[in-house]
């Protein structure tokens, strides 16, 4: 448990967050409930991870994000009762982003600012633009969907096409600066606790 992190707190069901020592969660960051964040995690200022709804038999399903995502500031994350939200490795998710479950996210995918993932499926690589919407749909490894564009069903999907090496490269970046920016914010706190 991080200090300074009074965001971080039980569920009405009484489940409390699992937060990897080695991620850094942002004081502002709301993370409730049936949160797992694995290691190496950065979650950003003002976002909400949001797991407290419970199932016909009292269960509240998990958020889970795995090892080495980015979750950037104002990102709310949260799923309907007797469903999950699952964030793979890598994955670096853009300001403002919703993720509304249930919905899970492949390995290395970006998500661009303000985009909507609604009960839909992403599979490894996948690049949403900014401002997409995305809803009951399945997307393929490595399909670039661009700004602005709404997806439906499968169907809507024929017309998009493979991201290409200058996307893939971007993403590097990205994630790259991402893990800088955890790394740092996890020093500094470090060392603000070793002076209190």
């Amino acid at each position: 448990m991080q200090k300074k992190s009074t965001g971080i707190r039980p569920n009405p069901s009484g489940d409390w967050p699992e937060i990897h020592p080695s991620s850094f969660v942002d004081p502002s960051a709301q993370i409730m409930g049936n949160v797992k964040i694995g290691p190496k995690v950065y979650v950003g200022p003002q976002s909400v991870i949001r797991a407290d709804e419970v199932d016909d038999e009292g269960k509240v399903h998990p958020v889970i994000i795995e090892e080495g995502s980015c979750i950037q500031d104002g990102v709310i994350i949260h799923a309907r009762a007797g469903t999950s939200v699952k964030i793979g490795p890598e994955v670096n998710i853009a300001h403002g982003v919703i993720i509304h479950g249930p919905s899970s996210i492949g390995k290395g995918s970006f998500i661009a600012l303000r985009a909507s993932i609604y009960n839909s499926t992403l599979e490894d690589g996948v690049w949403i633009g900014i401002g997409a919407i995305i809803t009951r749909t399945t997307i393929p490894s490595h399909t670039m969907i661009p700004a602005g564009a709404v997806i439906r069903s499968n169907t809507d999907l024929f017309q998009f096409r493979l991201t290409n090496i200058k996307e893939e490269a971007y993403k590097k970046s990205v994630f790259d600066a991402s893990a800088r920016l955890r790394d740092s914010y996890k020093k500094l706190y470090e060392e603000e606790s070793k002076d209190d």
